[in-house]
């Protein structure tokens, strides 16, 4: 089944279908993992790598990643470091980032030559040049070139990284600072090799449904639209089909968050101290680790909308399981904290390679009738949505406006927590989202942005028009901690 553009993220899904299908037959083994390179990598002809063997052994990494280990080093295993390189597919991008085009013209102002501090640029015979040696890498000479004669070319990976977590080693493979990385897979998005993924864990959630452990599913509001044209009820019904006793949806949190975070921003305005949201996992790992005083003064202590409802489903049921399912891979780091209630992540990837591995497909499925959160909670999946949960929740309790500003992706989240960190944020709550466009836009959806939220706005359009209140009278969180420990 092709469900990706991307060659390398169809490889990715046909492992984690393969190794499904093996699952929950109980008969996965190290030695199938050959099998499965072979099966997809058939013959002697290489189609992307300089031979077949080193795309097998990619395969077996990408296997290895699937089965829920390192890729490569099992001695350095971190099971909280999810984005992992795979070396094999690594291309090394052996690239100079500042570099000298034909468009040279050898021109009299010789303004790269002034402006670069460390006479790394000479006049060649045909056109200017760079001594790598002295070179800085500082791009002066590319801002000051009046012809643009000068490009800077980035490594995708490291381009995309907002906290400089990316490196490489002496080979020019990719190495991540697991003391700066957030987790937020802007890396594993950009590279065009497919050589950074990410840990999974649906092995051990098969295993789960295998032992017909009661288990519940709790899935994000950027679900929706997924799945080609399946509705909503048609997604959480094909979810349970796969041995879950029920599915939930994480916008029933969200409601429950946005009606807390509002209480907490109150106190905050009272203080005449800003507060930002803290849904988005890689956001506030940002804080926490780049940022901590900001972390610790300004983040929200109001627990995820995942979070709250795991709290809530195992306050009320203890012995159950609970597996979030959502387009996000810092939520799997999220939930190997110390106040979590989540047993295990998986993303929209390996739900689809489940349920294409179980024969069951979403359109084809007649749906449960069951309650539903407001609008305003499933709209947490789209950029902006949280602030205006929030600011729906203190309409609700008759409470004054307040400003909120949206940071649109990891970039402008790391800006606007720079502002706060010198005074200069200029509102009472920052909504930080480091997916441009938010959830819907995470490293492990399926569809793109755009036509999952045409899906989802027109599936909305449909719903009554619940209040977060109305919501909350249904789904009742009183005696549910929604705090996080600090």
């Amino acid at each position: 089944m092709s469900l990706f553009k991307h060659e390398a993220r169809q490889f990715k899904f046909d492992i984690l279908r393969e190794i499904a299908e093996e699952a929950f037959q109980d008969e996965l083994t190290e030695e199938k993992i050959q099998a499965f390179t072979k099966k997809l990598i058939p013959g002697t002809n290489a189609d992307f790598r300089c031979c077949v063997y080193k795309e097998r052994e990619i395969l077996r990494q990408r296997s290895r990643l699937a089965m829920g280990k390192m890729a490569n080093d099992e001695a350095n295993y971190n099971p909280r470091q999810i984005v992992q390189v795979i070396e094999a597919a690594c291309d090394g991008c052996t690239i100079k980032k500042i570099n000298i085009t034909d468009n040279c013209r050898k021109c009299m102002a010789k303004s790269c030559m002034g402006s670069c501090n460390f006479g790394a640029i000479s006049m060649g015979q045909d056109r200017a040049q760079i001594d790598y040696d002295k070179c800085k890498e500082c791009g002066a000479c590319a801002r000051n070139c009046p012809y643009n004669a000068i490009v800077v070319t980035e490594r995708p990976c490291s381009q995309h990284c907002p906290v400089d977590a990316i490196r490489w080693d002496e080979n020019d493979i990719a190495v991540i600072d697991e003391k700066k990385c957030i987790n937020c897979g802007g890396c594993q998005a950009a590279c065009p090799f497919g050589a950074i993924e990410d840990i999974s864990w649906i092995v051990p959630v098969i295993q789960l449904l295998r032992l017909k452990t009661p288990t519940y599913a709790i899935i994000a509001p950027a679900i929706q639209g997924q799945f080609d044209n399946a509705t909503l009820p048609q997604i959480k019904k094909s979810i349970k089909m796969l041995g879950f006793e029920d599915v939930y949806e994480a916008a029933i949190g969200a409601d429950a968050v946005a009606y807390y975070e509002n209480e907490e921003l109150q106190e905050h305005i009272e203080k005449n101290i800003p507060l930002t949201t803290s849904c988005c996992p890689a956001f506030v790992n940002m804080a926490k680790i780049h940022f901590p005083e900001q972390y610790e003064k300004n983040v929200s202590t109001t627990v995820s909308p995942m979070m709250a409802l795991a709290r809530k489903l195992k306050m009320e049921h203890p012995n159950h399981g609970v597996v979030f399912i959502g387009p996000c891979l810092a939520k799997k780091q999220e939930a190997m904290e110390e106040f979590t209630a989540v047993d295990y992540v998986l993303t929209f990837e390996e739900l689809a390679a489940m349920l294409v591995a179980q024969h069951i497909y979403c359109e084809e499925v007649t749906p449960d009738e069951s309650d539903y959160p407001s609008v305003f909670g499933r709209n947490f999946a789209q950029g902006g949505g949280v602030s205006k949960a929030v600011v729906q929740a203190a309409k609700e309790a008759n409470l004054p406006e307040f400003k909120a500003v949206y940071a649109d992706g990891c970039f402008e989240c790391k800006k606007q927590l720079l502002m706060m960190k010198v005074g200069k944020f200029d509102a009472n709550i920052l909504e930080g989202m480091c997916c441009p466009g938010g959830c819907i836009a995470g490293p492990a959806t399926i569809e793109p942005a755009m036509i999952a939220k045409g899906r989802m706005n027109k599936e909305n359009l449909t719903n009554d028009r619940k209040n977060i209140q109305e919501s909350l009278n249904i789904f009742d969180f009183s005696g549910v901690d929604m705090h996080r420990d600090k």
